[in-house]
């Protein structure tokens, strides 16, 4: 029985298991079976790194308070953040990555930055 490269149908040699002709042939089989995903998360990760640089070019300083209308002008996402954090208090800060957001009454968001991280 004769065993052929699953990308580019070249015989192959050596090891019955063997599935590819070389590391080129695997690496390009295996991007096209994960295409569909790694286009996904991909695109998440374009989303997070963008709230991200919106919460740090508004928090120069570390800490500050903005309207929810100035979040959203910038292009902020409010669905996608990579993590929560309850306070003592039952205060939820919603975070993308170090940068932080709790809201606050009448719109308005406390932005914070953890730097223990």
């Amino acid at each position: 029985m004769e065993h052929v490269c699953l990308e580019c149908g070249t015989t192959l040699y050596g090891r019955v298991d063997k599935k590819f002709c070389n590391d080129q042939c695997r690496n390009a089989y295996h991007n096209r079976e994960n295409r569909d995903e790694t286009a996904f998360i991909r695109n998440i990760n374009a989303i997070l790194r963008k709230n991200r640089n919106i919460l740090c070019d508004l928090t120069p300083d570390g800490k500050s308070k903005v309207k929810k209308q100035t979040l959203e002008q910038h292009g902020f996402n409010f669905k996608y953040f990579t993590h929560v954090y309850k306070t003592k208090e039952k205060r939820v800060y919603y975070f993308c990555y170090e940068h932080g957001y709790l809201p606050l009454p009448d719109d308005y968001f406390a932005l914070v930055v953890n730097k223990e991280i």
